[in-house]
């Protein structure tokens, strides 16, 4: 039996049960042990780690943990530039893009509603998630934690809260969207931007009140939906402005 010191920092936190949240708790096991396995068997995915100090030096998820050793261990970096260190991740995403899992429909509608590129279908299982990510470079936001342990997930991030307004406030403010946000350009349907279209191009489509209240309006080039500023247009502002609090 080999035994060690461990302290999880900051929102890592949140995967732990209560009696073992911030603060330096000893932990007891056998064999031969990586200490990326050691962090996940406490439900903790790698993807959301950034550092790893082990006796105060820094190391990789290959590091065979030792007896006696003093694990610390910290998420992604906002505001501290660590790059002297052991950096866990690839390089980031400059460009905002996501792909989520089935249970968060919700979210890519808002997160859409919002002007973000989000990838959502909800016949789509774990392996296709993971591939997309890979060949689009997209992060992936799961409810599924144990989706953020598999060894060939980059990026990707734990949705926390219920409820699709929280879940975006909570997306934008982890990854410093709110600058970012561009309402109603994109597709809530198919994720493609939208372009402007004259009313006279699309008049035959549109119902005798459409015709005769409203003069903008947009469509999808690919799913060929028409967008304008109807009835449930206040509704979806009084959304985004709760987001943007």
């Amino acid at each position: 039996m080999r035994n060690v010191y461990i302290r999880f920092y900051e929102e890592l936190n949140d995967f732990l049960p209560p009696d073992k949240r911030k603060l330096r708790f000893l932990h007891s096991f056998q064999g031969r042990v990586s200490v990326k396995d050691l962090i996940e068997s406490f439900g903790v995915p790698h993807i959301e780690i950034d550092l790893i100090l082990v006796n105060a030096k820094s190391v990789g998820f290959n590091y065979i943990v030792n007896d006696n050793d003093d694990i610390s261990v910290y998420p992604v970096f906002e505001s501290f530039n660590i790059k002297e260190v052991q950096h866990l991740r690839t390089e980031p995403l400059r460009e905002p893009k996501f792909v989520l899992d089935v249970q968060l429909g919700l979210l890519a509608k808002y997160m859409r509603m919002l002007g973000f590129d989000v990838i959502y279908k909800k016949s789509y299982n774990k392996n296709e998630i993971i591939m997309i990510s890979i060949n689009e470079r997209r992060t992936i936001l799961t409810k599924d934690r144990n989706l953020l342990k598999r060894n060939d997930v980059s990026h990707g991030y734990w949705i926390r809260n219920l409820g699709g307004i929280e879940q975006t406030k909570e997306v934008t403010r982890r990854f410093q969207l709110n600058n970012l946000i561009q309402p109603f350009s994109r597709c809530m349907i198919c994720n493609t931007l939208l372009e402007k279209i004259e009313k006279k191009d699309i008049i035959e489509r549109l119902e005798e009140n459409t015709r005769n209240l409203f003069d903008e309006f947009f469509t999808c080039p690919s799913c060929n939906r028409i967008y304008w500023k109807g009835s449930h247009y206040q509704e979806m502002v009084s959304i985004i402005d709760k987001i943007r609090e």
